[in-house]
């Protein structure tokens, strides 16, 4: 393993002697403002594109070249990219309050495509994103969404498991995210999703892929100086703002309808 990745691990799960909850609160950003900046795409409603035939935009999925997960149409005119936890209650609020409308209206028109990338927070965070690329690209979204729905559920799950917990934090390997998947309850909880245990437990002795993951997230950190969670880029055009109500009108005065 490569000595800046070795660093970055420990320093994650060091993270991790922490209370659980304590964790969620850490580097989850707050209400902002949007950005009023002239480098922000603006622009005359753009028409809708058709999809392939027989095909939604909304269904089309893939990995991108940055690690991210994308659905839409891979040509559209303007890219939403948000930087998010899996743990963090904001982005748990954007995902419940403005991911249907991004993907059924917004999405859905092939104007606008959106990608998450992961901006890896705590251990638990980790193991989430993991367990979510495991049923392939198509699945990620949907994972992602329905386990910010159910983050306050996660929190109280790993709270009340704060022993099992700690004892998966002193494993090593695939055995400590493993140990932190029972202990979060994320087995049945990706179970009752398509992913059976054994499937998750393969997934999660992939130390390689986890490496990979910690490794991305942390030289997206350092090169774009993400400090919180969610952080949103239009059209590669970074700007403030981490709710829906802030998104849509910058969407829209992009040409979005």
């Amino acid at each position: 393993m490569p000595k800046d990745t070795l660093i970055a691990l420990r320093r994650l799960f060091a993270l991790a002697l922490a209370l659980p909850f304590a964790l969620a609160l850490a580097s989850c950003g707050g209400d902002k403002a949007a950005d009023e900046s002239t480098d922000l795409p603006k622009g005359e409603p753009i028409a809708a594109i058709a999809p392939p035939a027989g095909q939604q935009w909304g269904d089309i999925a893939s990995e991108t070249p940055d690690g991210g997960f994308v659905i839409g149409n891979p040509n559209a005119p303007l890219k939403l990219v948000e930087y998010a936890s899996h743990t963090c209650s904001h982005c748990a609020e954007f995902s419940v309050k403005g991911s249907g409308a991004l993907r059924d209206k917004y999405v859905a028109s092939g104007v606008v495509s959106y990608e998450i990338r992961n901006l890896i927070r705590d251990p638990i965070d980790l193991t989430i994103a993991t367990l979510a690329r495991c049923n392939g690209p198509a699945a990620f979204h949907p994972l992602a969404d329905q386990a910010w729905a159910n983050l306050a559920a996660l929190f109280d799950t790993v709270n009340k498991n704060t022993a099992e917990y700690k004892a998966a934090m002193d494993k090593t390997g695939a055995a400590r995210f493993q140990g932190l998947a029972q202990a979060a309850g994320l087995f049945d909880f990706f179970a009752a999703r398509g992913l059976s245990k054994d499937q998750a437990m393969t997934c999660l002795a992939d130390t390689k892929k986890i490496t990979a993951i910690v490794e991305k997230s942390d030289k997206d950190s350092n090169d774009k100086q993400l400090t919180g969670t969610p952080t949103f880029f239009l059209n590669g055009k970074r700007f403030e703002g981490t709710t829906w109500e802030v998104v849509e009108p910058i969407l829209q005065n992009a040409g979005a309808r």
